[in-house]
């Protein structure tokens, strides 16, 4: 017989705490109990469950204040937070330190039970990541995605520190740098990967169709609404939807989008009754969500409610040292697309490749290959004649090319390109001492932080920017 999962619950409130256990008891769980989060956390240690239900309010310690603790401590536990009517923002705090999910009061049962099965079968999908985790170490490939690069690693670890739950999460890059297949990846390394997955570009969508396609609409609604239609909350029902675009989305959906993430329940147009929606959503956009938000195109509650975790594709650009691994990747799908058996690609390619800016990112270096696999002779290489005329000839080299204390810069590189790379250097130079680096640019400490501040998101400033004042 299966031992019974052990789930320990932390609420000062003493019926409250009494009928939470005889509840989740009732559904075959082992439980156990505390009345604030410092005994939560002595039985933490004692007792080793596999679920934390915790308040957030609590003498001694609160929901927060534990959760932390279980965070440092490694724990890989799945905690499930409560929170009052009106504390939305404390419990996106507490998805932004690990919480699995959170669940308002008063508790709705059904929704708590699902929660809880879905956390119990989170340990299978942890053990599967711990192969996919050893598959990256070997190999710099997860899921779909391709890259021994540093920026790449960092978002292959944030994938797998995420993929598992059930939160939210913002992907934001330019256009054709895989952020469907960052969405793709977490479906496919959380415990949803057996159910749909369904992607949408709100930028696709005409604006008067907008709300019928997210939500769906019942038969006569609306001049041609000829029958009954789901929408994409229910073709994604026990999995994930990919809201692509989501600032092409007009204000008045987002606001409807905002209360079904809030209230997990979904009415179709023309409908009378609410349904329930069990449905992980994440959000992408090729544009800077700040600025959307700033320009009243972006719902700023939406977008605090989506961006509980944020993952950043970098620009092709910024990590050519993952173009011949992604290339060879892409080598192998177009062969198996199109019945050939193109060798491989030569070396003057991946050169000429590793030349090239990407203005089209990943999706251009994908129809690249598509076109030179057609042209490439079977049992050949890919060679330089079977790339457009004049591919690459003109391509940028990279910009810096200094040691030490020197840089030199290419000839037609742009202005800010040469500005971007003294501000870094400098700061290398200093020693990430911000105040140091403004003294020897010769331009005031404000202005340092706003040049930082439009380069967020670069490879570069995570690796270079950090540091003291």
């Amino acid at each position: 017989m299966q031992t019974p999962t052990k789930v320990l619950i932390a609420e000062d409130e003493v019926n409250a705490l009494m009928g939470l256990a005889e509840l989740i008891s009732g559904w075959g769980y082992r439980t156990e109990t505390a009345r604030d989060g410092a005994e939560a956390y002595e039985k933490v240690l004692a007792w080793d469950p596999a679920i934390v239900v915790t308040d957030l309010k609590m003498p001694r310690m609160d929901g927060l204040q534990l959760l932390a603790k279980l965070t440092d401590s490694g724990s890989k536990m799945a905690v499930v937070v409560l929170t009052a009517q009106g504390s939305v923002e404390l419990a996106v705090d507490a998805m932004k330190l690990g919480a699995y999910d959170f669940i308002s009061k008063p508790v709705d049962a059904t929704r708590l039970k699902t929660i809880l099965a879905n956390a119990t079968r989170q340990m299978d999908t942890e053990l599967e990541l711990e192969v996919t985790r050893r598959q990256l170490r070997q190999s710099g490939v997860l899921g779909s995605l391709v890259g021994h690069s540093r920026s790449m690693q960092e978002v292959f670890g944030l994938i797998e520190r995420i993929a598992p739950s059930n939160v939210s999460v913002l992907i934001t890059g330019e256009s054709g740098t895989g952020k469907e297949l960052v969405a793709r990846t977490l479906h496919d390394l959380s415990e949803r990967k057996g159910r749909p997955f369904v992607a949408v570009n709100c930028a696709a969508i005409p604006e008067t169709l907008m709300e019928s396609e997210i939500f769906g609409h019942e038969k006569g609604v609306f001049t041609g609404a000829v029958e009954r239609r789901a929408g994409c909350f229910e073709l994604a029902e026990g999995g994930t939807l990919l809201l692509d675009e989501l600032g092409e989305m007009p204000i008045g959906t987002q606001a409807k989008l905002l209360r079904v993430l809030e209230e997990r329940k979904l009415r179709r147009l023309g409908a009378r009754t609410e349904m329930d929606v069990d449905v992980r959503v994440l959000a992408a956009t090729n544009r800077n969500p700040e600025e959307a938000v700033a320009a009243g195109q972006l719902r700023s509650d939406l977008f605090y409610r989506l961006n509980v975790f944020h993952i950043h594709m970098p620009a092709l650009r910024e990590h050519r040292e993952d173009i011949p691994d992604m290339a060879e990747l892409m080598l192998g799908e177009m062969n198996q697309k199109h019945g050939r058996r193109v060798a491989g690609i030569s070396a003057a390619v991946l050169e000429r490749l590793q030349q090239h800016d990407w203005p089209g990112n990943g999706r251009e270096l994908r129809n690249l290959m598509e076109r030179a696999v057609i042209l490439a002779p079977d049992g050949n290489l890919i060679e330089l004649e079977h790339l457009p005329a004049g591919f690459g000839r003109a391509a940028a080299q990279p910009v810096w090319v200094g040691d030490g204390n020197t840089i030199s810069v290419r000839v037609g590189a742009t202005v800010g390109e040469g500005e971007r790379l003294l501000i870094l250097r400098t700061l290398e130079f200093t020693g990430q001492n911000k105040t140091r680096a403004a003294e020897l640019l010769g331009v005031s400490l404000k202005t340092l932080h706003n040049k930082l501040k439009e380069y967020e998101g670069s490879r570069d400033v995570g690796r270079e920017s950090g540091g003291r004042d």
